[in-house]
């Protein structure tokens, strides 16, 4: 129930946000513990120093990517370093606001509305008339010509963003749990004019790292991005259900493929180089042939891939046939190895 106090709007204590624990998001959770153990064993500190800078500017690229921002990698670490690229000035300025606001995270509280606000404001400062502000029009989300989501009206949103802030003050839900829902709801709500999908996955990073402060350099954004469909269509089944436990499955489910990503990349260390680090990754998620290695790595001769990132990989133990008995076989695939 919803009153006024002094101009603030409070709800009641006893308000969650619809949601089912599952046994495949009690096993994700238990995976990712078991995983951030893994890698917490290796970092040997809270926040390493090989997740940190690389990994944050992973997580902007890949964060305004899923937004159309077309700047590469390579642009947005020049960008940071404070040289000149040559790209959309748009796309730039939220590179550069992207970064600011990731590197706030620190100063603020996930439960605070005004720390939400400042968020929003210092992310989409030059890009929107009124950054900071809860939107004051009606919203839709469209797909081509078909609305697939039809936020709540403007006069409701203060009121629900307070609601959800302070059950995310209150709640007793395992903290993984609580950033999926958090995530959800606010893209449900969509509280802002522009920038909800940002600010959703900044907050997601805020809430995490309150939890275990390794998790503010695993960039889980470069998974939603590689699974952007995915990503879409979760968000999509939560609406048609009314509760967030598909978005809750598939994000707990991309946070995993990142941790396991970020443990890879570490135990290839500098003793590699970087085209078997990038075959390391592209192999995170499941076996796949030489031809799809290839495929996604944006490669076409095959004689470089076996020579610079096959092989190496092979010979270092670091992946394996799937079929080690018949090594020139149509059907050969390739896995991370146990090392």
């Amino acid at each position: 129930m919803q009153k006024s106090v002094n101009g603030t709007i409070t709800m009641s204590s006893t308000y969650s946000p619809p949601h089912t624990l599952t046994p495949r998001v009690l096993a994700l959770v238990a995976d990712i513990g078991e995983a951030l153990g893994h890698l917490s064993g290796r970092a040997g500190s809270p926040t390493p120093p090989f997740l940190r800078r690389g990994n944050r500017l992973r997580s902007i690229q890949a964060s305004l990517a899923i937004e159309n921002n077309s700047l590469t990698l390579e642009q947005v670490t020049a960008v940071i370093a404070g040289k000149r690229v040559l790209g959309p000035p748009k796309e730039i300025q939220e590179v550069r606001n992207a970064f600011a606001a990731y590197e706030s995270m620190p100063a603020w509280k996930p439960w605070a509305a005004k720390d939400l606000l400042a968020a929003h404001k210092l992310l989409m400062s030059g890009l929107v008339d009124h950054p900071g502000r809860f939107r004051t029009a009606g919203v839709g989300i469209a797909q081509g010509k078909k609305i697939v989501h039809l936020a709540p009206p403007a006069d409701r949103v203060p009121g629900l963003v307070n609601q959800l802030l302070n059950w995310l003050n209150k709640t007793d839900a395992h903290p993984l749990i609580a950033n999926c829902v958090f995530h959800y709801e606010l893209e449900f709500i969509h509280p802002f004019a522009d920038g909800n999908g940002r600010m959703g996955r900044l907050w997601q990073t805020l809430i995490l790292s309150r939890w275990k402060p390794l998790l503010a350099w695993v960039p889980v954004e470069t998974v939603i991005r590689e699974r952007q469909a995915e990503y879409y269509a979760a968000l999509a089944a939560s609406d048609k259900a009314g509760h967030s436990t598909a978005f809750i499955e598939f994000l707990l489910s991309a946070l995993l493929q990142a941790l396991h990503e970020a443990t890879a990349t570490d135990q290839v260390g500098d003793q590699v180089n970087d085209q078997v680090k990038a075959l390391l990754k592209c192999l995170a998620g499941q076996p796949l042939t030489a031809l799809a290695c290839m495929k996604k790595l944006r490669l076409a001769h095959r004689p470089t891939f076996r020579k610079n990132y096959l092989q190496p990989a092979l010979e270092a133990g670091l992946i394996e046939r799937t079929l080690p008995a018949k090594p020139n076989s149509s059907l050969q695939k390739y896995r991370l190895s146990r090392k």
